[in-house]
């Protein structure tokens, strides 16, 4: 909320710079957005009087006016506002002048005549278009009758105010209005607010009940909702006091009778609505739920489809208000309303809060609805603004006040000990100490004996109800930095991490340093999305009632979905080389009630990882390479396990002919691939390699514990062998075979070259490898070698079929 300083001051004696103020509330009350003034930037902005005003010879539409600033002379300046006019009060920038985003003025010439200065719209010195008159939207401001010429503009406009911009936490509801701040303020400066309950003069001898009536069957929607009537209303301009009450709150001036509501909304914390009498189809107001499908058009001008939950202010059963959010457009305030009907509620806050979201419809009422209201001011304010229409608008106000419904104030009894008071703030107040404290409040209390008081929490503290908030009540007041600071009881056990975290952090550093960047996507995605790329395919994921925003209403059951929006975050941004891994959980629904949180890796990668120089070439990411890497990093986690790679042409958002399942002792633990091109062109991604590992299963594998294995000092030997084989021949169970018969000397197998061409026979592809020999205990000889070797070459002939070239 906008809190104007010069406003608290109509309450308090206030004798605290507005930033020292500022400090203050946002260490005991709601955090500070900002404190500053509307003249921040702004110098040599004046009151000049139009004398004269002539069309300029060059153009049709600038005028050449002469504009008294209180110097011996008037000033000559060319000005393109349609409604300047001679003998007007206006705003005027001079030469050398610092108006709206430090835009400095200096004289010139427009179209060949000399210009001075700038007569300024609002706009120009800083006010934004929202809370600008609309009357002055597409010109310039005229000031006041009386305002002197040559002075500086600022305290006509309010902008010599300074405003304190409060950021107000859900439960204190009470602070969005100049009644709860002055309250507070008084409480931990110990002032006394000096507050003035405006008497209502009900001047004429029509009943309120002649006019209106209500009828309010669901006390729950509406637990209080009273109306009043003003006959015989002017509508006007409101006088500039009150205009500047409002701007200065960001609230934009509209007419005497709206700007009264929204005036007492800012005093009270009390949204009003306003109604044309003369506009509604009867006289009957009742509050109900709305029916599915029903339709009304808002005071924006759009037509809203409501749905059964929402609630509706209806006239004769027929909407004229969404309550709590907006009112109709039929019924709304004009320059032709001669009777007004106004109404003064409380709606039920959960619906007001779901009915705007779900609109997309929040204003400075819901936002009170939603947070609370107090109901022992409601009629207060309704008599006051009554009262205040009656002076701005003229008008009589009709006797008495029509009641729907009527939720008493409720204050609330809540019984301390100043022992636990003392314990729980680690303080040593005494009972004088706290009472005075709630003096300060203006909480009624009792005192029974040395250690027990009941303390009344009043009805405009809706956010009090237990002893740990008045806890809370003494320590703010008392001062946070005032409460004694103590160093935590510290165990001796040696801190450390679990296992679980020693791998996930080992899994994390060991894909960065293959070259990933680890990238954090929502846990909520939409219900396709979390459909995809599942390691094992299961059901509809959970889904939430209430999802913030369309995107996000399902709970993920895969990685990789959240990081291709990503990669295609990125590709759209011009960045082709995109390498990423996440490491987070996913949540299965397994027919609970909660879904079964897992732990799982991920990684997606698209472009080049590594990049081009003089020297190399492109070499885009491929299967093998992002391969290279699952087999690099489940090695280095220490996977005792057999792992193998299955290609499969199941997983229908991955390409069929570059798949493959990962599986350890037989066991599916993930999947590796190419995403699927129609997926990719659905992501608007380039080609793209992913992974997915379900680390529950790679925690719970058999691990292999590192060991020390000293380099051997004896020379290796080598072996080259090439092979003819069919093609269905993969290089896997080549390798297998190998080993198996390899002998305790094979060190390493390593493939460096496959041909398929014209000069082999038709289905056979040649592949060599490079067989490395070394014992680490001593220098292997010829014989020892060849006889392995032998081995190798005829175990080959007979399991594979191969051909020795």
């Amino acid at each position: 909320m906008k809190v104007s300083y010069q406003w608290l001051q109509e309450y308090l004696d206030l004798d605290v710079a507005p930033q020292d103020l500022a400090e203050k509330i946002a260490r005991t009350s709601v955090d500070i957005n900002d404190v500053y003034s509307l003249s921040d930037g702004l110098k040599k902005i004046v009151v000049g009087e139009v004398v004269k005003c002539e069309n300029h010879p060059d153009s049709d539409h600038l005028h050449v006016c002469q504009v008294d600033v209180g110097e011996e002379e008037p000033i000559q300046i060319v000005c393109g506002a349609p409604n300047v006019q001679e003998g007007k009060k206006v705003i005027v920038a001079l030469h050398g002048a610092r108006i709206a985003d430090n835009q400095k003025i200096k004289r010139g010439k427009i179209r060949g005549v000399e210009s001075n200065g700038m007569l300024c719209a609002l706009q120009e010195i800083g006010f934004s278009d929202k809370i600008a008159p609309k009357d002055y939207e597409d010109g310039i401001y005229f000031l006041p009758d009386d305002a002197k010429t040559g002075d500086p503009v600022f305290k006509y406009l309010g902008m010599d105010d300074t405003i304190i911009d409060t950021d107000v936490t859900p439960n204190r509801g009470d602070m969005l209005s100049i009644y709860g701040n002055v309250n507070d303020i008084a409480a931990f400066y110990g002032l006394k607010p000096h507050f003035k309950e405006t008497a209502i003069k009900e001047e004429g001898t029509e009943k309120t009940a002649d006019l209106l009536q209500a009828e309010i069957t669901d006390t729950k929607i509406a637990p209080t909702y009273k109306l009043r009537a003003i006959k015989g209303v002017k509508i006007a301009e409101s006088p500039l006091w009150l205009q500047i009450r409002l701007w200065n709150s960001g609230i934009r001036p509209v007419n005497n009778v709206v700007d009264v509501t929204n005036y007492i909304l800012l005093k009270y914390g009390q949204p009003l609505h306003s109604y044309d009498y003369d506009q509604l189809s009867g006289n009957n107001f009742g509050v109900r739920h709305a029916n599915e499908g029903e339709k009304f058009v808002t005071l924006d001008g759009d037509e809203q489809t409501l749905k059964a939950n929402d609630i509706v202010v209806t006239v004769d059963d027929q909407p004229v208000a969404l309550a709590g959010t907006m009112g109709g457009e039929g019924t709304a305030v004009s320059d032709d309303t001669t009777t007004v009907a106004l109404e003064a509620a409380i709606f039920d806050p959960v619906m007001v809060r779901k009915q705007a979201r779900r609109l997309d419809l929040h204003s400075e009422s819901s936002m009170r609805f939603e947070r609370g209201i107090n109901s022992a001011t409601v009629e207060t304010a309704l008599n006051e603004a009554a009262e205040m229409i009656k002076e701005l608008a003229g008008g009589t106000i009709t006797a008495g006040i029509v009641t729907g419904s009527e939720a008493p104030a409720v204050d609330t009894p809540i019984k301390l000990s100043l022992a636990k008071i003392n314990h729980v703030l680690g303080t040593s107040l005494t009972m004088e100490q706290v009472t005075n404290i709630f003096d300060r409040l203006a909480f009624a209390y009792t005192v029974d004996g040395d250690d027990q008081l009941t303390v009344i929490a009043p009805a405009r503290r809706w956010d009090i109800s237990l002893a740990a908030d008045l806890y809370e009540e003494i320590a703010r007041i008392y001062g946070y930095d005032n409460l004694p600071s103590t160093l935590p009881t510290m165990t001796r056990n040696r801190g450390g991490l679990t296992p679980r975290q020693r791998f996930i952090r080992a899994s994390r550093h060991d894909l960065e340093g293959m070259g990933l960047t680890q990238a954090i996507s929502y846990s909520l995605t939409t219900v396709e999305k979390a459909k995809q790329f599942q390691i094992k395919p299961l059901a509809e994921p959970m889904k939430l009632d209430f999802p913030m925003s369309s995107d996000h209403v399902a709970t993920r059951m895969n990685i990789i979905s959240g990081l291709l929006n990503d990669i295609a975050y990125n590709v759209a941004r011009n960045v082709d080389n995109v390498a990423l891994y996440e490491e987070g959980r996913v949540f299965l629904p397994m027919g609970d009630e909660r879904p079964v949180e897992q732990e799982h890796l991920a990684a997606a990668v698209t472009g080049q990882m590594v990049a081009n120089s003089w020297n190399k070439k492109d070499q885009p990411v491929d299967f093998f390479q992002l391969k290279g890497i699952v087999e690099r990093y489940l090695k280095n986690m220490g996977i005792a396990g057999k792992v193998s790679y299955v290609p499969t042409s199941d997983r229908p958002e991955m390409h069929p002919g570059r798949t493959a399942d990962i599986m350890v002792d037989d066991q599916l633990v993930g999947f590796i691939g190419q995403v699927h091109p129609q997926t990719a062109k659905e992501y608007k991604i380039p080609e793209t390699y992913v992974f997915e590992l379900n680390l529950e299963l790679l925690l719970a594998a058999p691990k292999i514990e590192n060991e020390y294995t000293p380099i051997s000092k004896y020379p290796s030997i080598t072996r080259d062998i090439a092979l003819l084989v069919d093609d269905g021949v993969e290089n896997a169970t080549i390798v297998e075979v190998i080993k198996q018969k390899g002998g305790a000397y094979l060190k390493d197998i390593h493939l460096f070259d496959v041909y398929a061409g014209s000069h082999l026979p038709a289905g056979k592809k040649s592949l060599a490898y490079t067989l490395t020999y070394q014992d680490d205990k001593g220098t292997l000889t010829e014989d020892q070698v060849n006889a392995a070797f032998d081995k190798v070459t005829a175990y080959l002939q007979d399991k594979v079929d191969a051909e020795i070239r």
